[in-house]
């Protein structure tokens, strides 16, 4: 694809940035109040049966990732027209989804801004290593990472650790009103969580807040793990890496069932979200469907999307992802190579 090519593709896309000052006001009524209504009946379900109790938290889970979409296009000020009207609103449901308004505006925007490139990797992303990297680690470094990597560790213990743990604190050289903005968060998860627990008992509040904060956190992280881990995806040292290739061939399409499209507010759109973050979420899918060049981006399905839990690596040489297997029968042969040359 040509500079020109790019630079068109980026043009195409203005059309969408603009916001729906309507449509977002419903998009907060059709999700903060299901989700609410949805906690309410878990809670009354406890003394009928907690097998309903866990169905209704399956369904309040997923709005409850709704809301961090919300959450989330307010860090990109592309849910509101009005930056504070995204801050306040972005707070709100930070505090909701237990992360901390500008503390996480900063780091996806980073990672927005380095997304796919080899050289700028760390920040907002998930841990990935190349395969000379995996080879050349220590043997405590490549077991952090198979441990990191491996889907029980990060879609169930992934979720305690970033969100209840990692968001509360302050990233380093973090300005004073970012810092202010992670601590009024945190007073207000407390706050909100203490009150919960008096006014139904802790008991309760576990019972019904842990499975749809379990059940939320797996879905978010394995969200952002699918897109931008899957067959014929795209990453380049930064000498070479290119913003448009990275949003369009670096983020999937993942293609899913209208429900699950709505109740992920469109997240699947993800190339179009990367190539404009300014894009509200209930555009994507326009965005997508009238700009030609997108019609060939790489596409995961709900189905196809499982092969990527054996992407384990990135291999530059070849441009793909490998699991550990290959990695180790590779490194097995070029030890009896070495071997074999004594």
């Amino acid at each position: 694809m040509t500079k020109q090519k790019q630079n068109n593709l980026r043009k195409q896309m203005a059309p969408y940035e603009k916001s729906n000052t309507k449509a977002s006001i419903m998009q907060i009524i059709n999700t903060i109040v299901p989700f609410i209504l949805l906690w309410f009946l878990a809670y009354k379900s406890i003394s009928v049966s907690y097998l309903l109790t866990l169905a209704l938290a399956v369904v309040a889970a997923g709005f409850l990732v709704r809301i961090f979409i919300i959450f989330h296009d307010c860090c990109h000020h592309s849910f509101f027209k009005n930056r504070l009207a995204n801050k306040i609103i972005g707070t709100i449901t930070g505090v909701i989804t237990v992360f901390p308004y500008s503390q996480w505006q900063h780091d996806h925007s980073v990672h927005h801004a380095t997304s796919s490139n080899l050289d700028k990797r760390g920040t907002g992303d998930i841990w990935m290593l190349t395969v000379d990297e995996y080879m050349a680690a220590s043997f405590w470094k490549r077991l952090a990472y198979r441990l990191y990597r491996n889907p029980l560790v990060m879609f169930g213990l992934g979720p305690i650790y970033v969100f209840l743990i990692q968001n509360r604190f302050n990233r380093k050289n973090a300005r004073k009103n970012e810092r202010m903005n992670t601590y009024l968060t945190n007073i207000s998860i407390v706050a909100l969580y203490a009150l919960l627990c008096w006014a139904i008992g802790w008991e309760a509040f576990l019972l019904v807040q842990g499975p749809i904060f379990l059940i939320s956190g797996a879905a978010g992280i394995w969200l952002f793990y699918v897109q931008h881990t899957f067959e014929d995806s795209y990453f380049e040292e930064d000498e070479n890496w290119e913003y448009v290739k990275a949003a369009v061939e670096g983020s999937s399409f993942y293609k899913l069932p209208k429900p699950l499209q709505w109740i992920t507010g469109n997240i699947g759109y993800h190339h179009v979200h990367h190539l404009s973050p300014r894009v509200p979420n209930y555009k994507l899918e326009e965005a997508h469907n009238n700009t030609q060049p997108l019609q060939n981006v790489p596409t995961v399905t709900l189905s196809t999307s499982l092969t990527s839990l054996q992407f384990r690596l990135w291999d530059d040489e070849n441009k793909k992802f490998i699991g550990f297997r290959e990695v180790t029968d590779y490194m097995q042969s070029r030890k009896n190579s070495e071997l074999a040359s004594k």
